[in-house]
C-alpha cells in the first residue's frame, strides 16, 4: 500500500512537471495532480485493458501504433473527469501521454534495477 501511495505521489510530481513544461496542458494545482494520477492509476486498469480488447484488430494492423491513440484517449478520459485538468487538444493528450509512460517506465526501470541490486548483496 506505501509502494502505491509513492508512486501516485511521484506520478503526480512528473505530472504537475510536464503541465509546466507543455503549453497545451493545464493543472491548476498540485492536489489536481494527484487527483489526475488516482483517476489514470483506475482507468489504466479497468478501462485500458478493454479499450485494447475491443480495437485488438486496428492495434494489429498498424504494428502497435494504435496503442498510442488509446494512451492519449486514456489522458483525454481523465481530463473529463477531473476538474481543473485540462488538455488543449489531442495532439498534446498524445505528447503528454508519450512523455509520462517514457519518464515513469524509466524510473521503474532504476527502481527494478536497485531491487535487483539490494537482492544480489
Amino acid at each position: 500500500m506505501v509502494k502505491f501511495i509513492l508512486k501516485i505521489l511521484f506520478t503526480a510530481v512528473v505530472i504537475l512537471g510536464l503541465a509546466h513544461l507543455l503549453p497545451g496542458i493545464h493543472i491548476t494545482s498540485y492536489w489536481t495532480a494527484i487527483l489526475v494520477a488516482l483517476v489514470l492509476a483506475v482507468l489504466n486498469a479497468f478501462v485500458r485493458p478493454i479499450l485494447i480488447f475491443l480495437t485488438l484488430p486496428a492495434t494489429l494492423v498498424t504494428f502497435g501504433l494504435f496503442l498510442f491513440v488509446i494512451n492519449a484517449g486514456i489522458i483525454l478520459l481523465d481530463a473529463y473527469f477531473v476538474t481543473g485538468f485540462k488538455i488543449d487538444s489531442f495532439w498534446w493528450a498524445l505528447l503528454f501521454s508519450i512523455l509520462l509512460s517514457v519518464i515513469l517506465s524509466f524510473f521503474d526501470g532504476l527502481e527494478k534495477q536497485q531491487e535487483h541490486k539490494s537482492e544480489e548483496e
